[in-house]
């Protein structure tokens, strides 16, 4: 399995030098249930986009602190990529800022979180378990980061998850999977990443975060399924 990892993040702070770089996170997730998968890395939020994405088994969207509504020409780009690939009905994975692309892009809606930041451990209702979720809990814990959200499901989409009354990921036919957070950060990242971002967060925000970090997210369990959902998707 050869996949594509389409990195948005926009992030080229200090604290981003000092981290692994998105595509070696999402490389480190996949590889956690499947070592011998490969991944190509491409930096589309600086225009770099896969000569023939289709020459891929799949292919992931990653997270960004860029605003999918923001107009930018590489999100013009990678929307009108989605759609194709959709159309082509080719196995696609979005987290965050990819959940939301994918969203907006197959005609569904985005809006402002109705309670602000979300940021920690987040706890999400398992509302439909296709056959290679089997992996996750009825409750699916992962780290997340975001303050906007997936308001309205693309047409034909079928809601995967929910926290607090919002969703936080979905399935489109057997090609398309999302999630609103984070399956490929580690608890050391998303822990500096939240002393990082105490100011943004505000003293409430920052808080809930601190203390929602006594616990650990279901990444393998994640993991496992993720694989699980490519691989299925390149069944006839």
């Amino acid at each position: 399995m050869h996949l594509a990892i389409l990195m948005t993040n926009t992030d080229d702070s200090e604290f981003a030098q000092r981290h692994p770089k998105d595509g070696e996170k999402f490389t480190g997730l996949i590889r956690i249930a499947q070592p011998g998968w490969r991944t190509s890395v491409f930096a589309v939020k600086d225009g770099d986009f896969p000569q023939d994405l289709f020459e891929f088994d799949g292919a992931v969207i990653t997270g960004s602190p860029a605003s999918v509504r923001s107009g930018a020409p590489w999100v013009v780009q990678l929307l009108d990529l989605i759609r194709d690939a959709h159309a082509r009905k080719f196995p696609l994975f979005g987290a965050c800022f990819g959940h939301q692309a994918i969203a907006l892009a197959l005609g569904g809606g985005l809006d402002l979180n109705p309670d602000g930041w979300v940021h920690g451990l987040t706890r999400n209702k398992l509302l439909n378990r296709p056959d290679w979720a089997a992996p996750l809990p009825d409750e699916v814990k992962l780290y997340g980061s975001h303050c906007e959200c997936v308001r309205k499901l693309p047409m034909g989409a079928a809601a995967f998850s929910a926290s607090g009354g919002v969703n936080t990921g979905f399935t489109l036919g057997s090609h398309i999977f999302t999630t609103q957070h984070h399956p490929e950060m580690t608890h050391d990242f998303i822990t500096a990443l939240t002393k990082e971002m105490q100011q943004t967060l505000g003293p409430e925000a920052y808080a809930r975060a601190l203390d929602s970090l006594a616990g650990c997210s279901d990444q393998q369990a994640f993991a496992e399924s993720l694989a699980r959902f490519f691989e299925q998707a390149l069944q006839p």
